[in-house]
């Protein structure tokens, strides 16, 4: 068998699939292999013996901030003596601007400072999963506006210098990007662009704040046009504001609409007065309008108490609340007795009657926390929670003597009263409790108590 260590070390770095280059402990680079020289877009000649401080080299971090020297992979590791793992640096190619980014591994080899000594950095490409898709496409192809500045430097007259703007801007302002570039947005601004406008736009940049603006501008031939603005800071992982980039609309026919509404006469503004005053009526009976929709939605027109719609929001409401607390929960279905034969013998003017004079002492009855209805009919739902088992039985109690003591006027010589049925359910706190299923449970209780003579209540529970 071939012996491992006899392999041809130099051989293998020409034919590896990542970037490797040797520096000596003073930087200066004495061995590049090829993959290296593919991945930074450079000669053999052009890379042996240069150092840290070569001007060719243009380096980023992870968040597109330019390194300092020091900061370098090779410097890293002289100053820190410790490996580098897995960093991610950007390459700028000075001759397109285009970024390469790498994942950089680098270590030293002999005893540190000593002129024999050598430091190995190795990098792979990975700009294709750094960069899935193009920002910069998205926003070149938008309608508004947009320019980049710098924030390193905003006082007049060199700065914020523009790095970037989309062809929207070019369409607007009759500048080309290779006119823009490296110009201030002041080239867009003109004599009669309001001064306390670009005051506070300066005050915002200063303090690295947002801000929102509508300004008039003038484009390359000089022609006013009036833009909306929003101008935010574009800020990196470390907190530091970077770049400004501003979002325009071209407003300039709404703003002349409005120039022109301005100087309309007298009679204009009367009609505005009036125009307000007819939407504020407007308004106001919309408002009213929604109130009343919401009553119908969740209020019986009848009765003036929930629907049963209502009461489902409310029950569920409450059955979460009984299972924070660890309390039991009570479901009830209330029908009054010979309800037919009561509209029957008196007519259905008089059932109307009991069904709202029963409502009205149900809403007496029950607390704020409990939920009730009309469920339909003559019959009507309840939900209580429940502290104790016994508890229900004199709930169930009290409202059926409640009940029992209403006294209904038929006529000035005749009172009525009524009887009612309860059938209840008695559920221990779950989460898995279906309001459904448990009203079914009461309503069965319910026909219990029906068929036991009516004017009773019978009471179920979990098993």
């Amino acid at each position: 068998m071939t012996d491992l260590f006899a392999l041809n070390s130099r051989k293998l770095l020409e034919h590896a699939h990542i970037g490797v280059i040797i520096h000596r402990w003073d930087t200066s680079v004495i061995y590049a292999n090829p993959t290296a020289l593919h991945l930074l877009g450079l000669s053999y000649k052009q890379i042996i013996g240069k150092d840290d401080f070569d001007p060719q080299w243009n380096f980023l971090n992870d968040a597109g901030k330019k390194l300092l020297v020091e900061d370098y992979p090779v410097n890293k590791v002289k100053r820190t003596q410790q490996r580098l793992t897995n960093e991610v640096i950007g390459v700028i190619d000075v001759s397109n601007n285009k970024i390469s980014w790498f994942f950089i591994n680098a270590y030293y080899e002999g005893e540190p400072e000593s002129p024999d000594s050598f430091i190995v950095v190795t990098f792979n490409d990975i700009t294709d999963s750094k960069e899935l898709f193009s920002f910069q496409a998205v926003v070149e192809n938008a309608m508004d506006i947009v320019i980049v500045t710098e924030a390193e430097n905003i006082q007049h007259p060199t700065g914020p210098k523009i790095v970037y703007v989309n062809r929207a801007f070019e369409d607007l302002t009759g500048y080309t990007k290779e006119q823009a570039l490296g110009e201030t947005p002041r080239i867009l601004q003109g004599a009669l662009t309001d001064q306390e406008s670009k005051n506070r736009i300066h005050s915002a940049l200063q303090n690295n704040q947002g801000i929102n603006e509508t300004l008039l501008n003038y484009d390359v031939k000089g022609r006013p046009y009036w833009v909306e603005m929003n101008i935010i800071p574009l800020i990196n992982k470390y907190g530091d504001v970077t770049h400004f980039a501003a979002i325009e609309r071209d407003v300039s026919e709404r703003k002349f609409h409005l120039e022109q509404l301005k100087k309309r006469n007298h009679d204009l503004k009367v009609l505005k007065r009036d125009l307000e005053l007819l939407v504020e009526k407007r308004t106001l009976e919309l408002q009213k309008a929604k109130a009343t929709l919401e009553k119908i939605a969740f209020f019986d027109p009848l009765t003036n108490i929930p629907n049963r719609r209502f009461f489902i929001d409310q029950s569920n409401r409450l059955i979460q609340s009984c299972n924070r607390r660890n309390v039991m929960i009570a479901f009830g279905i209330i029908d009054i007795d010979d309800f037919k034969v009561l509209n029957d013998t008196y007519g259905h003017n008089l059932g109307d009657t009991v069904l709202v004079d029963l409502s009205n002492y149900l809403k007496h009855f029950f607390r704020i926390d409990d939920a009730f209805c009309r469920h339909g009919g003559e019959e009507f739902a309840f939900a209580v929670a429940i502290e104790n088992a016994i508890d229900i039985e004199s709930l169930a109690e009290r409202l059926i003597t409640g009940i029992r003591s209403i006294s209904i006027e038929i006529d000035t010589n005749t009172q009525l009263s009524i009887t009612v049925s309860i059938g209840i359910k008695l559920c221990n706190p779950s989460s898995n409790l279906d309001l459904e299923v448990e009203i079914k449970q009461a309503d069965i209780a319910l026909y219990q108590s029906k068929g036991n003579h009516k004017n009773k209540f019978t009471i179920v529970s979990d098993s």
